[in-house]
């Protein structure tokens, strides 16, 4: 099916959908109980395909606000058409998965076969510990024993260092990478790095706030640094190279799978470090992520576990490791 194909397609359901999580899920900025994703289901050709994506504030992105952008798209079938007419986000998001599961569907040929990419293979996934007080992180890390990579949330502030700490003493045998979500301080920055590579972190992920990331040009840390807020597409990647180290990949952030392949193919030109990452959301709006694992040294697709209850026949993720969804799911 070419990308060019000027087939017009039709919206058969559009729908805002609240999913309970098994547990709150606390960042920097605040906390939620459940995930609010948007539901698109497109139809051409007697066959529908399904997107999702998460309408993020900190983007100054509303589910209704979303809602109206899918309305109001030029719905084809071509990819880069839309790449054109619509900015990056959540929106562009769910009709491009949407598109590409359409189009497998058409073509009756698996999404990655589209995207002439490797078939999706079974891959160990992060779990996220919500922030929370060095103890309360540290026992959610024991119990969560059988998963062997974990990545704590943290919140700014000296205390961090202590979570860090906690984490570690009650996961010797885990794998670590933190998030700090734009909430360290520039004058804290080189002792909690400190902190962290003497716990054996794997990756720190945006420390400092995006309009003050260029001091990190300025320092030497002693483990990589990976850009989220601060990255989102393409364009991003080559004003971040003294900066970081590695960029997270998000399809609601890059507005789709077309514009994260695209992504990952420049962030590996320019020899970043790649983590795929999701909002918290179903299994639908991670199996698309899943065509870019392969590509990935760190894999973080958790939203399904985080929930109460997921969609049926989602991915199956078993002790962390992820199973691709058969195609009745998407793509």
């Amino acid at each position: 099916m070419s990308d060019t194909q000027p087939q017009r397609v039709s919206i058969a359901s559009l729908a805002i959908e609240d999913w309970p999580l098994a547990r709150p899920f606390i960042i920097s900025r605040g906390q939620k109980t459940s995930a609010t994703v948007i539901h698109l289901t497109l139809t051409a050709g007697g066959k529908t395909g399904h997107g999702e994506a998460v309408p993020y504030a900190r983007y100054s992105e509303t589910p209704d606000q979303t809602l109206a952008q899918i309305r109001n798209a030029p719905l084809t079938l071509d990819r880069q058409r839309l790449l054109r007419d619509m900015p990056p986000g959540a929106a562009r998001n769910a009709i491009d998965c949407a598109i590409w599961d359409l189009q497998a569907k058409l073509a009756d040929l698996p999404a990655y076969r589209l995207a002439n990419q490797l078939p999706p293979q079974r891959i160990q996934t992060c779990f996220t510990i919500s922030l929370a007080s060095p103890q309360e992180m540290a026992d959610e890390a024991a119990e969560a024993s059988d998963l062997k990579l974990l990545k704590l949330k943290l919140g700014g502030g000296l205390e961090d260092a202590d979570r860090m700490a906690a984490v570690r003493h009650a996961r010797p045998d885990a794998r670590l990478v933190a998030d700090a979500n734009e909430a360290w301080l520039p004058g804290d920055l080189k002792q909690l790095l400190a902190v962290a590579a003497r716990h054996d972190f794997e990756l720190i992920e945006q420390p400092l706030p995006v309009d003050a990331d260029a001091q990190l040009a300025q320092i030497d840390s002693p483990l990589p640094i990976c850009a989220d807020e601060s990255a989102h597409t393409t364009q991003d990647l080559s004003s971040l190279k003294k900066r970081y180290d590695a960029v997270n990949i998000k399809l609601d952030k890059a507005g789709g799978l077309t514009e994260a392949l695209n992504m990952a193919n420049e962030a590996r030109r320019l020899g970043f470090k790649i983590m795929v990452g999701s909002m918290v959301s179903t299994s639908l709006a991670v199996a698309p992520a899943m065509l870019l694992a392969a590509q990935a040294d760190w894999v973080d697709l958790d939203g399904p576990l985080l929930l109460a209850r997921d969609r049926d026949n989602g991915l199956s993720i078993h002790r962390g490791w992820i199973e691709p969804a058969g195609p009745q799911h998407w793509g």
